[in-house]
Order: structure tokens, then sequence, then C-alpha cells
């Protein structure tokens, strides 16, 4: 089984967070999230990831592709980086790792993150990740039949004909399929406002016979702003603190403060005359003084002084000392 994950540009609705960290490597609840995402489908897939290739822009830099490779690595796979360097749509970004995909391959989007507990049917010639949503106006949705296979793709459907939401992840018994019909799209120009689009591939691979499924998630948490963000780290740290995960490093220090749980605290955090919590992440090398902190997401080296924080989110190496809350501030920034 191979995973590709297209990461295509930084983003421009999480900026200033993405102005220097790619978003998928912001951590949620300490790890990065393209990692977090990685780890979820290798649990649901049940078997072994012989390769990730990771589909990104060639600014993102070395630094950036040594830790896509870092995180390949402690999943026991290889680690591949492509490049797209032009935002022609999902079907380009996939069709660029067109050299990793042989066999079974999952493609996922790296600014999600999910909670599953289903079997892949790996019988299928697709299965595609869909959460039932309230408005699913705003999306893209799948039809099913008695059969509970896919049968229609409907994008941002006006009246309403399913609450299946299709949340960026898929996984094909076929790669080189897959890769056949991308490549008939490009070769033909089929596109639509100068995008190649994975939905019109998949409508050509269902209209030749081919089954699809569904695999429907417990939840689905979005990366694509910061108060999104801030809600996914929180709601991650209580799933990972109601799993009874270990989520305070025992080389942090921690002085005449109250840690109020679910919190991440990172390697050599130093908390004094605080409190922290509930969901707050606090990344490695942080320091905390004289300050309240909640529903936060403070990444590495940085330090907030006399604060009272909620709904924040702070970038590495920023300083923050003041009362202002519900603040974004990205990295090396300062407030004092």
């Amino acid at each position: 089984m191979k995973i590709i994950v297209p990461m295509a540009g930084r983003g421009s609705r999480l900026r200033p967070h993405t102005l220097t960290t790619p978003k998928p490597l912001i951590p949620i609840a300490g790890k990065p999230i393209v990692h977090r995402l990685v780890e979820d489908i290798a649990k649901v897939i049940n078997q072994p990831i012989e390769e990730i290739a990771f589909i990104i822009h060639e600014s993102f830099g070395k630094d950036v592709e040594k830790d896509l490779i870092a995180i390949a690595e402690k999943l026991g796979s290889k680690g591949t980086i492509y490049y797209q360097n032009e935002a022609l749509g999902t079907a380009h970004a996939i069709l660029c790792a067109k050299e990793s995909m042989q066999g079974p391959i999952v493609v996922a989007y790296a600014d999600t993150l999910f909670r599953a507990d289903f079997s892949l049917d790996a019988t299928a010639d697709s299965v595609i990740w869909v959460k039932a949503v309230e408005d699913p106006s705003a999306f893209g949705v799948v039809q099913l039949n008695d059969k509970n296979e896919i049968v229609d793709f409907v994008e941002k459907p006006k009246e309403f004909v399913s609450d299946l939401a299709i949340i960026g992840i898929y996984f094909f018994k076929s790669a080189e399929n897959l890769r056949s019909e991308l490549e008939y799209l490009l070769d033909n120009n089929i596109e639509k406002g100068g995008e190649y689009q994975l939905t019109d591939a998949l409508e050509n691979m269902k209209q030749k016979g081919l089954r699809f499924v569904p695999g429907k998630v417990d939840e689905w948490m979005d990366c694509g702003n910061k108060n999104v963000t801030v809600d996914t780290n929180n709601r991650m740290l209580n799933f990972l603190h109601a799993d009874g995960e270990n989520m305070v490093a025992a080389s942090a220090s921690i002085e005449n403060s109250t840690i109020i749980a679910p919190c991440y605290i990172g390697e050599n955090v130093i908390i004094k005359n605080a409190t922290v919590g509930p969901n707050v992440s606090l990344g490695n090398h942080s320091k905390v003084e004289n300050a309240t902190i909640k529903n936060s997401l403070i990444q590495t080296n940085s330090t907030i002084t006399n604060a009272d924080l909620d709904n924040a989110m702070v970038g590495n190496h920023a300083k923050f000392d003041g009362k202002f809350t519900n603040i974004s501030i990205g990295d090396y920034s300062v407030l004092e």
C-alpha cells in the first residue's frame, strides 16, 4: 500500500502562520497535521505502508522536505517528494506523483484530520471517505444505492440529494486505473476553470463500471483557518486524553501553576505562575509566565507573559506580553 499526499501551496486562509510554515506542518496537539493524517490512515487500512509520496511546491524548501521524509520513516515507510509548482487542480496534483502510482493507494489531502472506526473494503475498486454534515450544499457529496455503493457525485448541491460530504481521502485498488484516467483528462484538456479535477476522473471510472463504496468517518476536522484550526486542536486533545495518552513531557518545568486537562505540554516547556488549559497545546521550548491560557495553540520556542488568552494561535519563536485576547500571530512576531 502507498499513500499519496497532495499538499498544494502554503495556503492563505491561515496566514500569518503559513508564511513560514506550510499548513500541513502546523502541529495539532504537538504533532504536524500531515503526520497525524498519515498515522490515522495507516490505522484504518491496517496494513504496511510501503511509501508515502508528498506533492509540494518547490518553494517549501529542503528543510520541509527533510521533515516530510522523517514523517514517512517514522511509519516505517519510504518518503518521496514530488513537485507541483502550478495550481492546476487536484487531478494534476495527484498525477505529479505518477511514478509512485502502482498497486493499491490512498490519496489524502493534507489539510484535514479524521477519527474513524471502520474496516477498509479492499474488494472495492475505490473507497471514498465521507462524513454526514448538516449543510451539504457547501460540499461535494455522494449518493448511495441500497447496496451501500456510490452511484453519483454531486458538487455543492442546491437541492438536497445527500448529506454525505467527501472529506478528501480516497482508496484506489488500482493506482494504474486512476493514473490512466488522470492522464486522459490532461491529454484531452478536460478542465474546469483552468484546473483538472479528480471528480471528473472518478466519474469516468464509475461510468466504466468500477465499484465505489463509502468509508464513513466519525469525526472530520478542518484546518482551513485560525478558528477551525484552534477548534481542531481542542477536539484532538480531547480524543487523545480519552484514549489515555500522556501529553505532558517529563522535561517540562511546571512551577506554582495549574494545568487543566486536556493539554499538550512539549519538551522543555517552562510554566511559572500560570493556569494552562483546558484545550491548550504548548510546543517544545516555549515559556509561559504570569498568564492564563485556554483553548489555544502555541507553537515552539515562544514566550507568553502577562497574558489572558482564549481562542489564540501563536506561531514559532513569537513573543507575547500583554492583555490581548483572541489573537493570531505568526512566527517571529512580537507583541509587548
